[in-house]
C-alpha cells in the first residue's frame, strides 16, 4: 500500500481522504439549506398550529351553541306540551297552574315527559289531571250567579237600547232615553 501512495503526485489526496473531503462538503451544504430553511418552516407549522387551534376553538363553540340550542327547544317544547295539557283539562288560569307545576316536570331518555307525584314518577297527564283535580279554583267557576249577582230583570215598558243615543235624537227618543237611564240608576241605587 506504501508504494500505491508513493506513486501518487503529490498535489492528490488518497480516495478515501477525497470521499471524506466530498461528503463533509455535503453536509455542510445540508446543515445550510437547513438552517435557512428551518426557520420558514418552524414558522410555518407555528401557523398551522394557530390555525387549528383556531379552528378547534370554533369547533366547541358551535358545539356548545348546538346544545344550548336543542336544550332551549326541548324546553319550549315541554313548555308548551304542560301548557296545551293544562288546557284541555279546563284550568282557566293556565298561567298560575303552568308556574305551580313546570319544575315538577321533566323529559326521561326515551323522551315521555313525567313529573314526581306521590307514588313516584308518574306520565305527564296523570299528574296534571290530579293537580287539577286538587286544586279545582284554577278551573273555571261552575254556578253562575251567587251573593252579589245582578239578576237580569227584562225592561218594563217600552225600553230604550242606550247604545241608540246620539246627536240629533227626535224628543220622544230622548225623553225615552232619559226614563231608561233613570231606571237603571234607581235600579242601582237601591242594589236590586
Amino acid at each position: 500500500m506504501e508504494q500505491n501512495n508513493a506513486s501518487k503526485p503529490e498535489g492528490q489526496l488518497p480516495e478515501q481522504d477525497l470521499r471524506g473531503i466530498i461528503r463533509e462538503a455535503i453536509q455542510e451544504f445540508a446543515r445550510g439549506e437547513q438552517m435557512r430553511t428551518e426557520p420558514a418552516l418552524k414558522a410555518e407549522l407555528l401557523e398551522e398550529r394557530r390555525r387549528r387551534e383556531q379552528l378547534e376553538r370554533r369547533l366547541n363553540e358551535l358545539s356548545q351553541e348546538t346544545r344550548r340550542a336543542q336544550q332551549r327547544a326541548e324546553e319550549a317544547e315541554r313548555q308548551a306540551a304542560i301548557r296545551s295539557e293544562l288546557q284541555r283539562l279546563g284550568v282557566a288560569k293556565v298561567d298560575l297552574a303552568f308556574r305551580a307545576v313546570k319544575d315538577d316536570v321533566k323529559r326521561l331518555e326515551d323522551g315521555r315527559l313525567v313529573a314526581q307525584g306521590p307514588n313516584g314518577e308518574v306520565p305527564l297527564k296523570e299528574f296534571l289531571n290530579e293537580f287539577v283535580q286538587e286544586n279545582p279554583e284554577l278551573m273555571p267557576a261552575r254556578i253562575p250567579g251567587g251573593t252579589g249577582t245582578v239578576v237580569q230583570r227584562p225592561a218594563e215598558g217600552g225600553a230604550f237600547e242606550l247604545d241608540k243615543i246620539r246627536p240629533g235624537m227626535t224628543a220622544e227618543d230622548r225623553e225615552a232615553a232619559r226614563r231608561e237611564i233613570a231606571r237603571i240608576a234607581s235600579q242601582s241605587l237601591r242594589g236590586a
